[in-house]
């Protein structure tokens, strides 16, 4: 063969598979696209809350990152094998399917995981194991673009504010700490969710995840760097936090209190970025010795394989929208009064010698959306005083239901509370075995102890997660969905436990007629 006749024929491989690369990268493309447009409401409200939320907003960069990351290596992408895997339609049939539970349920988050999680099962589908390792990290980072993490709030208010309390006591500075307030000579503080800390701790997951893939390749060096950025903005937050009540103290309240306050905790934090990153830096190790290029590969024989593995991907995906917005929208069992603009309260008598009054505008009120039948009342027998709340929802659903948060609102005049501390514990009362919620509320000097549970469908639990389980239990068979809370609360000076024998009197005395309430509301 000629010189010339040789060239042509080994560059007839190439040029084929350079062919069926783009083919196979535009079927990836569109079945993605599809996948996005299938789950667009599940995409737009993960970009909502980037939008909402200050705490999230590192979202809009995650995608572009990874997209990075996969151009950067598209020359070694491109030689590598790649054929259709039955692992990833078997899935992405798991992914649809516990998306539509979540969906049921009306658990966002887990819903935007799971979609996103769905991406790379498509890439396993279309292209197979070796690629899908090799994009591991850009597919896995990702993960990072779902807003997550409020639920470590309260546990980083804690830290926050025993750290700056410990650390004032070191500087010989008397400080009383009462769940997240501090009280100085100077003044008073509060650590409030701002101070969580939160948005740091993401920003440096975030950060520092990118940091170690590019920067390492031992694997134990990576996941300690990712150790140090996960736990070092926690220190850091709680330094950050003392030395803005030092500078407080010191300037008798007059600096560190307004806008400054939160300039001062981001330049902060950049000093602390950069001192890890730089720290970092001392172990970098250099990039792995770039591999001879193989030999071209024959031309490809998945084409056809490729094309039905799209198809299959997207039809898979194209199930569980349709049959989600199918059982939504599916009435629920009568249960009850049907709920109306001005629902009618529950009905309860408490026994004698218990009197009710109306909550004050100044109390601690239980807070839900839309417009559930309620009861609520100050309830005195002469010697013990508490409150009861009862929420009942006749069906539930997205933006009306026991879990839907609601904010609240700060209103001149009206204490503001805050929820601190909360556990679970069983208690023993009226012949049968609970489980609460205890949690304790404040405003400014006022303590409150509130035991709080569910009843779904008339079963007890104090587990928010169980309670959306059997939700979407309910919603998938087209069962009833009725639900309520009952929350009982009463003050205390010092400690919580002082509020119990009210709490337990009340409902020791009250529970059969709770019982009937809710009995009555479901027929």
């Amino acid at each position: 063969m000629s010189a010339p006749g040789a060239a042509l024929a080994a560059a007839r491989p190439c040029a084929l598979a350079g062919r069926a690369g783009r083919r196979d990268l535009l079927l990836l493309l569109a079945v993605l696209a599809a996948l996005l447009l299938l789950y667009w409401q599940t995409a737009a409200a993960m970009v909502a809350l980037w939008l909402r939320s200050e705490t999230f907003t590192h979202g809009f960069a995650i995608l572009p990152i990874s997209a990075w990351l996969v151009w950067r290596q598209r020359a070694a992408l491109a030689a590598l094998p790649r054929r259709p895997a039955g692992a990833g339609l078997a899935a992405l049939v798991l992914l649809g399917a516990a998306w539509l539970l979540a969906t049921l349920a009306n658990v966002q988050v887990l819903q935007q995981y799971l979609f996103v999680a769905m991406l790379p099962a498509a890439v396993l589908a279309l292209s197979g194991p070796v690629l899908t390792r090799a994009l591991a990290f850009p597919l896995g980072y990702l993960l990072l673009a779902v807003p997550f993490g409020e639920i470590f709030v309260p546990p980083l208010m804690d830290f926050t504010a025993r750290f700056t309390a410990a650390a004032l006591r070191l500087s010989a500075i008397p400080v009383f700490l009462e769940n997240n307030y501090l009280s100085l000579p100077s003044g008073n503080w509060s650590v409030v969710e701002a101070c969580s800390g939160l948005r740091y701790v993401i920003a440096s997951v975030a950060l520092g995840a990118l940091y170690a893939h590019l920067n390492y390749r031992s694997r134990r060096r990576r996941l300690a760097f990712m150790a140090v950025a996960l736990l070092l903005p926690v220190l850091a937050n709680g330094v950050r936090a003392y030395l803005i009540v030092l500078v407080g103290h010191f300037s008798d309240m007059r600096l560190a209190v307004g806008i400054d306050h939160l300039v001062y905790g981001w330049i902060f934090f950049g000093l602390v970025s950069l001192l890890l990153f730089w720290s970092g830096a001392r172990w970098r190790q250099a990039p792995a010795a770039a591999r001879p290029a193989p030999p071209a590969p024959a031309a490809p024989r998945h084409g056809a394989a490729t094309a039905r593995a799209a198809a299959a991907c997207v039809l898979l995906a194209a199930l569980w929208p349709p049959l989600a917005a199918h059982l939504l929208a599916r009435p629920a069992p009568a249960a009850g009064a049907a709920v109306s603009l001005s629902p009618a309260p529950l009905p309860l008598a408490p026994p004698p010698p218990w009197r009710a009054s109306p909550l004050a505008p100044d109390d601690w009120h239980v807070l839900h959306a839309g417009q559930p039948r309620r009861y609520a009342a100050r309830l005195n027998d002469g010697a013990t005083s508490a409150t009861l709340q009862l929420t009942w929802y006749a069906s539930q659903a997205k933006g009306a239901e026991l879990l839907t948060p609601v904010r609240r609102k700060v209103e001149t005049g009206l204490p503001q509370w805050h929820e601190l501390a909360t556990s679970v514990r069983p208690l023993r009362l009226g012949g049968r075995t609970l489980r609460v919620r205890a949690t304790i509320v404040q405003a400014a000097e006022r303590r409150l102890l509130v035991w709080r549970w569910y009843r779904q469908t008339g079963v007890e639990l104090s587990s928010p997660q169980l309670l959306k389980l059997m939700l979407a239990k309910n919603k998938l068979f087209g069962e009833a969905e009725h639900g309520a809370e009952i929350a009982v609360a009463a003050p205390f000076d010092e400690r919580p436990e002082q509020a119990e024998p009210a709490l337990r009197a009340l409902l020791e005395a009250l529970l059969p007629s709770i019982d009937e309430s809710l009995r009555h509301a479901a027929r």
